[in-house]
């Protein structure tokens, strides 16, 4: 009976899960934050934490179970919060910067974070993109948090007690505090930052409850303060204030800051929260999220489909933070980490350009480009002040990772559009960066001088990842001289960057077929293994990173033999079994581990070089592949849950793979106008894109089994190209696919129907 029951069970969940959602009015509602949560240092299933916020806030807010400074700030895993933090943290690997803590407790007066941690359940515990409520239990205390963009507010619930506080931790490597209990008011910074150096940084914070204070106390280290101190510069700061609650008693705290100064924090609090209610400021939040997921409709998929895709789209709308805020005068102005001032304009950051080039800041193009406009400007304040762009922004030049991405963001935006803001600087600062090593190895170009004078950095020079460096300027060339073209600058200055992007033939190494480090004479690497992970390569193998030529599909192609065994080595990137050589790194790091247990042969999604990789069987008449993998990574790898995605998530890359994907496109080439043709997930979805026009993409047919696109049509016309028009897509359009359960292999199989390549175009 028990085992009659138990397939009873599954069988109704099983039914459930398939039901289709048909309309969705509240898309907010669909997001779950604690996606990607469950995870740790060795295995990455999101690397996130649940951010509550507003789109492109100055600041988040969550639950912190880790311990200060632990980039880990919250594992779904763990079983005590230590405090609700405010934090500026793109990745745990990234860590964090201008954050401090906030924690409700009763019983005997303690604060460090051990001491002050409560355990608490997940059943008691909500989180939406706007607000989040946790019950926790050692203090009997549930904590309701909602935020506007560089302020929130606070609803604690207490139980009958003399002995309710609040701790303020402002956390180590310099902080301050100081508290005014006639104003029921805490005002404070922190120093704290991690990846870089910014200059005469503070973050300033004013807190405001609206109970008076019985009892106020500032902290240091582990010691409280004396009586009378109520104001501390240290290294560890905090404070501690406490009262009397009835049960059931709710007391508020608005909750403000500032990277300029306490003045700005006042105003930042007043200008967006004011005398507004915590419900009204729940509501504003909840209608700021819906206003910007909603310009995606999705219809007809299963629940879970929805819940991942409204996930991952809000994962795609976080970063980078918006950095500037507004003076008294309504002035855009922000805190610049190069010079330490105060400086006019727009800043942004919290962004790898490594990481984001590929598929974040393309979909920011296409459905959000004002606020990509915005970030074009803040690129403006980055190179003015600091004399370089980032190509890691930690809020200043962080020293990670490699390439020249710059490029692809800054020249894609300007090719797609945008205007309004000096492009004719950020052209300079391409140029500069392309041709120039930065102040640290990830801003510019390392080794630019072997790369402009050989064609490619040198594997035995001592410069690490050559290869995945190589690979990434020739592209970046392609981005400077695609944007040179469109800025008319004169014809040498054209051909130069034209002949650049070619570079990537340089590596390609006839008797493997693959990219391969090459030495300063001109001789491959050796002993050279495609497996080996790192070396020549960036946090994957040669397998992964020999497509990395998204400029010229078809001449990669053509190195490899013609579009017929292009398309087998694609095959065998999923057949090879997951084995690889780790003896670079000297130990088996996250990434390595998330391919190897995924069933996808080499196939290494969860990491960025790859991650096109699935869309290159249209440039070798075989599209349908494209269909299939790509429907199989978005069922297998991603799922609205806490593990559910298969690496770091990584500032919303991940996430805009999987929101394209689902559209039934992907931007292969940034670069260029074209999107590169998969088949949509859902039955219909409508995109309300900022100009007023919309697209339409219907797949009546859809569903588990009708995978594969038997025919296109394109505002009612046939259309058999495997690429979509950017600049088409801006005027509106109704797409409608036909669906079916085997591949249609005479569509879209000609040389002609090919995406954009240099080496095909005319």
């Amino acid at each position: 009976m028990k085992k009659l029951c138990y397939f009873l069970s599954l069988l109704l969940s099983t039914t459930a899960f398939a039901q289709q959602v048909d309309r969705v009015t509240d898309p907010a509602a669909w997001v779950n934050p604690l996606m990607g949560t469950d995870s740790k240092p060795d295995l990455s299933n999101g690397n996130t934490y649940p951010a509550i916020g507003l789109p492109w806030g100055m600041n988040y807010w969550s639950a912190q179970t880790g311990t200060m400074g632990n980039g880990w700030m919250y594992q779904y895993a763990a079983d005590k919060i230590r405090g609700f933090k405010q934090t500026h943290q793109p990745s745990p690997w990234m860590n964090d910067y201008g954050q401090f803590a906030i924690m409700p407790l009763t019983g005997r007066m303690r604060f460090t974070q051990d001491e002050r941690a409560s355990w608490f359940s997940h059943k008691a515990e909500i989180a939406k993109p706007y607000y989040y409520s946790v019950y926790l239990a050692d203090h009997d205390v549930t904590t309701e948090l909602t935020t506007t963009e560089r302020a929130a507010q606070f609803q604690f619930t207490f139980p009958k007690t003399d002995s309710s506080y609040i701790v303020i931790d402002a956390l180590d490597r310099g902080s301050y505090i100081k508290v005014f209990p006639k104003q029921n008011k805490i005002i404070g910074y922190t120093t704290r930052a991690a990846r870089s150096k910014p200059v005469n940084f503070k973050n300033y914070f004013v807190i405001y409850t609206d109970k008076p204070f019985a009892l106020a106390k500032a902290w240091h280290g582990k010691t409280l303060a004396g009586k009378d101190s109520l104001e501390l510069t240290t290294d560890h700061a905090g404070a501690i204030i406490g009262f009397k609650t009835n049960k059931g008693e709710k007391v508020h705290l608005r909750v403000a800051s500032s990277l300029i100064s306490f003045e700005q924090a006042e105003l930042n609090l007043q200008r967006e929260v004011g005398t507004d209610s915590f419900a009204t400021t729940v509501q504003k939040a909840h209608t700021a999220w819906n206003k910007v997921l909603g310009r995606l409709k999705v219809e007809g998929g299963s629940a879970e489909q929805t819940r991942t895709f409204y996930s991952c789209l809000y994962r795609t709308v976080m970063f980078p933070n918006k950095l500037y805020e507004l003076d008294a005068q309504n002035k855009v102005v922000h805190y610049s980490p190069y010079t330490g001032k105060t400086m006019p304009g727009y800043k942004f950051a919290g962004t790898g350009f490594w990481d984001t080039f590929r598929a974040l800041y393309p979909f920011l193009n296409l459905m959000y480009p004002s606020i990509n406009k915005e970030m074009q400007q803040g690129l403006i304040s980055d190179y003015v002040e600091g004399g370089w762009l980032p190509e890691w922004s930690s809020p200043g030049y962080a020293d990670i990772m490699v390439g020249n991405n710059s490029a692809s963001v800054v020249a894609e935006a300007y090719l797609k559009g945008l205007r309004g803001y000096d492009i004719e600087k950020l052209y300079e600062a391409l140029i500069h960066g392309a041709n120039n090593e930065g102040p640290v190895t990830a801003t510019g170009r390392y080794g630019v001088k072997y790369y402009n004078d050989l064609g490619y950095v040198p594997y035995n020079v001592k410069i690490n990842e050559s290869a995945a460096r190589t690979l990434e300027y020739a592209y970046d060339d392609f981005a400077i001289y695609q944007l040179a073209k469109a800025l008319n600058k004169p014809k040498a200055e054209v051909e130069l960057y034209r002949k650049r992007s070619q570079n990537y033939r340089n590596l390609f190494d006839p008797q493997t077929g693959l990219m391969r480090g090459k030495n300063k004479d001109g001789s491959f690497q050796s002993p050279f293994s495609p497996l080996k992970w790192g070396d020549a390569f960036t946090e994957g193998n040669s397998w992964h990173y020999s497509w990395s030529v998204f400029q010229d599909i078809n001449g990669l192609a053509t190195l490899m033999g013609g579009r017929e065994k292009f398309a087998n080595k694609l095959d065998s990137v999923f057949s090879l079994p997951p084995i690889f050589d780790d003896s670079y790194y000297g130990g088996v790091i996250h990434e390595i581990r998330e391919m190897q247990i995924m069933n996808m042969g080499q196939y290494a999604h969860g990491n960025q070089p790859i991650q096109h990789m699935i869309y290159l069987y249209n440039y070798a008449g075989q599209p349908w592949k494209t269909q299939y993998w790509a429907r199989e990574v978005m069922d297998r790898l991603y799922k609205g849950t806490p593990d559910g995605y298969c690496g770091d998530e990584d500032n919303g890359q991940t996430s805009a793979w999987y929101v394209f994907s689902a559209m039934g496109f992907y931007p292969v080439c940034p670069a260029s106008d074209q999107y590169v043709l998969g088949a949509p997930l859902f039955k219909k979805m409508t995109l309300s894109l900022e100009n007023g026009k919309t697209i339409v993409i219907n797949a009546p047919q859809n569903s588990d089994a009708n995978r594969y696109v038997n025919s296109l049509n394109y505002n009612g016309t046939a259309y058999g190209k495997n690429w979509l028009s950017h600049q088409n897509l801006l005027k509106g359009a109704v797409i409608d696919v036909k669906m079916q359960a085997t591949p249609n292999k005479l569509r879209g199989i000609k040389p002609a129907d090919e995406p954009f390549s240099m080496s095909t175009a005319q």
